[in-house]
């Protein structure tokens, strides 16, 4: 008997217990570390880094630790149409592996920073046109234009591989590039007709669609490491922001990693303009999805923060011909131009779905970016926020510290675990 618990405790010293570690987390959170990265308004506003949040995966290889992504870097709207500041210009966006200790708490293991084929360091500057350009003119805080980078990422996905490499899906192209364990660009896959394209496989011409700040929110991988399932966080403006009147209507695309080969599949949100920001695999077919708003609780109006099962078995392929620059077509409009009742009588099923878990319900959740989501050894649901480098701004461009009003703290990323049924 001695033997066989000497063994048992060994096997779990060596990949990690699924029984320490995340199962000691407290109810509200435990905080990802940060660094300040300088100040604005003579020292007022704080800028963090920090920025872990846009998504999150668990580490293949050890049950205490996790990847977290960042986006483009401290950002915040402009007072002009069309402009975004970049407060740190040459910011570099990164990857992050975080370790849980015994005791519940989050360290930073290693920070990997991204870099194009050559091995420079790239940034979340916008793209130039042809290359995944979203319109966006980047500025600096004092409102001087700041170009483009044709490697730039807005990283919102996130899938890690067991040899270290990785994906990024980004609301640019939108594209999904491979990157080695150590950040190096290996492939980036584009819309068709984009010219980022660096490898053989490519994404339907239609993805070129996408909202600005609203591209492939959410990037899993199936169980065979075979198909990417990517996510859109809303409807996307297709033909043209005025036409897609449907905005509960977003898009999933699976592409298969051999043959190129990709499907697409809608999925139903609850209410206009809501957001899609994580998408994890459960198994060939079915997956789990967060649908969320945008509002802090304790707000004027509720909150939602929901984590979805879904299933894309029953769905129907909307996938048409992928050379068509606005997709399949109903009635001669673009699904995103159709109304439900329009889709279902031409036979066009959505994704089927069931509520898994409401965050707001179940957490009192604080925080109004709910993006980063994967299970833990044992089963158990960890989500994590973007806190957007503890930065935002109002209409007129002015950027102050991002503040939870529930209970007047400075936003910052925080891993809440807790359980998750997963039946549909």
């Amino acid at each position: 008997m001695k033997i066989r618990l000497l063994v048992l405790a060994c096997a779990l010293a060596s990949s990690g217990s699924a029984l320490a570690g995340f199962n000691t987390i407290a109810e509200q959170g435990a905080a990802l570390p940060y660094t300040v990265l300088g100040s604005l308004d003579d020292g007022k506003v704080e800028i963090r880094h920090g920025g872990y949040g846009s998504s999150a995966f668990a580490d293949p290889n050890n049950n205490q630790r996790f990847y977290a992504l960042t986006d483009r870097g401290p950002n915040a709207d402009s007072a002009n149409k069309g402009e975004k500041q970049f407060l740190v210009a040459d910011y570099q966006p990164a990857v992050g592996l975080f370790e849980v200790s015994d005791q519940g708490d989050i360290t930073l293991v290693k920070e990997i920073g991204l870099t194009n084929p050559d091995g420079q360091k790239i940034t979340g500057l916008p793209n130039p046109k042809g290359f995944g350009a979203t319109g966006e003119q980047a500025v600096d805080g004092e409102g001087n234009k700041l170009g483009t980078d044709q490697y730039g990422l807005d990283g919102e996905g996130l899938v890690v591989l067991a040899d270290g490499s990785f994906y990024v899906s980004d609301e640019y192209g939108p594209h999904i590039v491979h990157f080695d364990a150590e950040g190096r660009e290996l492939a980036r896959i584009s819309p068709q007709g984009l010219q980022s394209n660096s490898g053989e496989l490519s994404l339907p011409a239609v993805f070129a669609k996408r909202r600005a700040n609203r591209g492939m929110e959410g990037l899993a991988i199936t169980p065979d490491h075979k198909t990417l399932v990517g996510i859109m966080q809303s409807t996307m403006y297709n033909p043209s922001k005025d036409e897609a009147t449907n905005r509960t209507l977003t898009r999933i695309v699976t592409l298969n990693l051999d043959s190129g080969e990709t499907h697409q599949y809608l999925y139903r949100q609850n209410d206009d303009n809501l957001s899609n920001s994580e998408i994890r695999a459960l198994g060939a077919t079915r997956f789990l999805v967060d649908e969320r708003d945008g509002k802090f609780v304790g707000g004027d109006k509720p909150a939602q923060k929901h984590v979805y099962v879904i299933d894309l078995k029953g769905a129907t392929d909307v996938g048409g011909d992928v050379d068509a620059e606005n997709g399949l077509l109903v009635n001669g409009k673009t699904l995103e131009a159709s109304t439900w009742e329009e889709l279902e009588a031409a036979g066009i099923k959505p994704v089927e779905k069931q509520l898994a878990v409401d965050l707001v319900e179940a957490l009192n959740y604080p925080h109004e970016k709910f993006e980063g989501m994967f299970l833990t050894a044992d089963g158990k649901l960890a989500v994590l926020n973007d806190d957007d480098f503890a930065l935002t701004s109002d209409k007129k461009g002015k950027v102050t510290q991002k503040m939870l009003p529930t209970n007047g703290e400075i936003d910052s990323a925080r891993l809440y675990v807790l359980p998750v049924d997963l039946s549909l």
